[in-house]
């Protein structure tokens, strides 16, 4: 078996969250750092223990215990729900999220996608109002689930090298995530003072309602 369809194989096997947990870019990379014995087969929380269990089986060894340092498994899906009250329309939350499943426009509230939504949580952390929690889906993660993540994450990855004509992983996103605060008027005042005032007005008004 060679090591790209060992890594499928291995991939084929993964939740396809995208969630970054494993330490990896995704769950094609981990799937390859496998394939090359380059990274353990327990370090992917959204899989749990039945996941590890599979890729362990796929080598032919006895399964680990899932690596804490990676987190816990979840004992449900959690998808993120935007406060669209308090969505300041930064697009952060769109730029973070791997699989395109957050809508909205610059300085337009966004909203998300329920059935899309991974519950990688990406996009809770890059919010500056922390308007985004995590909310229990109601349901469970499928294997329809994961190939339709699966492709949705490979689209996004080529158009995001085709934008910045490089690999889309953190680098790519970085240049993503500059664009909005870039093109922010700044009047000749110091931009920093602009983003922190924007912050406090949305922080007062979630503080008022």
């Amino acid at each position: 078996m060679t090591a790209h369809s060992l890594a499928d194989r291995l991939d084929a096997l993964l939740p396809q969250t995208q969630c970054t947990k494993c330490g990896y870019d995704g769950c094609r990379p981990y799937a390859e750092a496998m394939a090359g014995n380059t990274a353990a087969i327990n370090r992917c929380p959204p899989g749990g223990s039945a996941g590890v269990e599979a890729l362990a089986a796929l080598f032919g060894r006895e399964p680990l215990a899932l690596d804490p340092a990676c987190g816990r498994a979840p004992d449900h899906l959690h998808i993120a729900l935007i406060d669209e009250t308090h969505c300041i329309g930064c697009t952060l939350c769109i730029q973070a999220c791997p699989v395109d499943a957050i809508a909205g426009a610059n300085k337009l509230m966004h909203t998300v996608l329920p059935d899309l939504c991974t519950g990688c949580e990406l996009c809770v952390a890059p919010c500056p109002v922390d308007c985004i929690d995590m909310v229990p889906a109601g349901r469970e993660w499928t294997r329809t689930d994961a190939d339709a993540a699966r492709q949705r994450h490979d689209r996004r990855r080529r158009r995001l090298e085709r934008q910045h004509g490089e690999p889309a992983g953190p680098a790519a996103r970085t240049l993503s995530n500059k664009a909005p605060v870039a093109a922010m008027p700044t009047g000749g005042a110091d931009k920093k003072k602009l983003i922190a005032d924007v912050l406090a007005k949305a922080r007062a008004r979630r503080q008022t309602t």
